[in-house]
């Protein structure tokens, strides 16, 4: 039975991709090693990179093809409520760590490092996910195919003792989001977070809000005042917002945990916003992308250099309100190498950008280009 193809697009104004192959064709079939290794990767200030990607990021794990891997990934958005998503975490902690002297993880997003061009920290802020890695793929070339099968997907609890056994996420109606201009009461423009605690013990999953709040301006740890949420991991201190704890009652949004961000290293620039798309992957924001799903990307760069991060807990075919409902996921996942020569007369032959396959359908997704990082190039 043949697949139906879906095309998503993203954003405003953007086309479906074209040059999909035959739609008869199958995918290659596969024989993995008796072999293959297990892995582990932790979420530390160690293991992530935080809002880019990059071709020179030291490797935080080598594996092969065939080979599973456990990916802890963290929500840039846990600061949002440390007490219930960082404090009692150590590998959170030390991720989100940010005193007067010192960050755990200093660049944030793929702005300037340089102390005297940036105004609100390393980074800039130009990117946002923090993502876990790079996995170095052996035997990955530029030219191959990489497959990564989403195996399991599962919450990540919270370490403080107050909230053992509890898992938590938060959603932004944020300045970029469609939300902030159209909210119904005043003060407007403004921007709300809402915490959610996610339910995974019934027969259907689901979150719940707990409260919400109006972000109001705070101060960073080296004293830059944020008007707005305008630099990832800001902690927000909850001495200064006034907490609504009567929003949604009786409300359960259902729960499709996915990761919103998984993707290769480009080989066009060194140093890649986290934030848009492209032919490498990146932030697809698809909450297909879950537990079941295959994505395939065509790998650019010597390793394929794999991260993943900007786990959701639940979200539509968009993030109207400017994020999904914000959580921090483990994903086990196989990766597999397909190589070039390997591809003609397969669905895979001649694939320039990632591509999902769930059991149902293959789903390509619309970018404004199909590669923005290679318009200079032809200009």
């Amino acid at each position: 039975m043949l697949k139906r193809w879906r095309y998503s697009l993203l954003g405003v104004g953007m086309a479906a991709l074209i040059g999909l192959g035959s739609v008869g064709s199958l995918l290659l079939g596969q024989a993995f090693a008796d072999d293959h290794h297990d892995h582990v990767l932790p979420a530390t200030a160690d293991t992530v990179h935080w809002g880019y990607f990059s071709q020179s990021l030291e490797p935080k794990l080598t594996i092969d093809s065939g080979d599973t891997v456990t990916v802890e990934t963290l929500t840039h958005h846990a600061n949002d409520d440390a007490a219930r998503m960082v404090t009692g975490d150590p590998g959170a902690e030390s991720v989100f760590l940010w005193t007067e002297d010192t960050k755990g993880v200093d660049r944030r997003g793929a702005g300037s490092t340089d102390p005297a061009v940036y105004e609100n920290g390393s980074g800039q802020g130009f990117g946002v996910h923090i993502l876990t890695g790079p996995i170095y793929v052996n035997d990955a070339e530029p030219g191959d195919i990489l497959e990564v099968k989403i195996l399991d997907v599962a919450p990540r609890p919270s370490g403080n003792p107050e909230y053992a056994g509890k898992t938590f996420g938060s959603n932004a109606a944020a300045w970029w989001g469609f939300h902030y201009n159209d909210m119904i009461e005043e003060p407007k423009p403004r921007e709300v977070i809402t915490i959610y605690e996610l339910d995974t013990t019934e027969e259907t999953d689901y979150a719940t809000a707990i409260y919400n709040y109006r972000w109001v301006p705070q101060t960073d740890p080296f004293g830059v005042v944020h008007e707005t949420i305008d630099y990832p991991g800001v902690p927000v201190d909850h001495g200064t917002i006034d907490k609504n704890f009567e929003v949604l009652e009786g409300v359960k949004v259902p729960i499709r945990h996915h990761f919103g961000t998984i993707g290769l290293a480009p080989k066009e620039v060194d140093v890649v916003d986290s934030i848009p798309p492209s032919y490498f992957g990146g932030n697809i924001d698809n909450w297909r992308i879950g537990e079941g799903a295959t994505m395939y990307y065509p790998v650019a760069v010597e390793g394929a250099l794999l991260s993943l991060g900007d786990p959701h807990a639940a979200q539509g075919d968009s993030e109207l309100a400017g994020t999904a409902i914000e959580t921090s996921l483990t994903g086990k996942l196989q990766v597999t190498v397909h190589k070039q020569g390997d591809l003609p007369d397969t669905i895979l032959e001649d694939l320039y950008y990632p591509l999902l396959e769930t059991d149902e359908e293959y789903v390509v997704h619309g970018f404004s280009y199909a590669n923005y990082l290679g318009l200079a190039e032809k200009v």
